[in-house]
């Protein structure tokens, strides 16, 4: 069955920068799109990128353009999201997932954007 499974989260202070990835098993990762999705505290999932299958294409959601980069290696079934310029409003757990809407998604890692 589908496998993802998020890393790189942790506490940075704003302006700084973080590297996720994403492991995906389980199915034909090199033939979907994949999508990064977060929740911030209290509130409901957001997405907030989204990649092509050959990673010839990539979309952001307008608060993390110029950011945030998602990239993907399909030879190695992985997804990452480099973020950098971080600020207070990033801080959420970010899940990478099937469905831009998070319905298939991985544990989660933590980012929290503090000083």
């Amino acid at each position: 069955q589908v496998q993802l499974v998020e890393s790189g989260g942790g506490l940075v202070q704003p302006g700084g920068s973080l590297r996720l990835s994403c492991a995906a098993s389980g199915f034909s990762f090199e033939d979907f799109w994949m999508f990064w999705v977060r929740q911030a505290p209290g509130q409901g999932l957001e997405w907030v990128s989204k990649i092509t299958p050959n990673g010839g294409s990539t979309f952001y959601t307008a608060s993390v353009e110029g950011r945030f980069t998602v990239s993907r290696d399909n030879a190695k079934n992985m997804m990452y999201l480099q973020m950098q310029g971080l600020k207070s409003e990033d801080t959420g757990v970010y899940y990478c997932s099937t469905y831009e809407n998070g319905a298939v998604r991985g544990p989660g890692t933590q980012v929290t954007v503090s000083s």
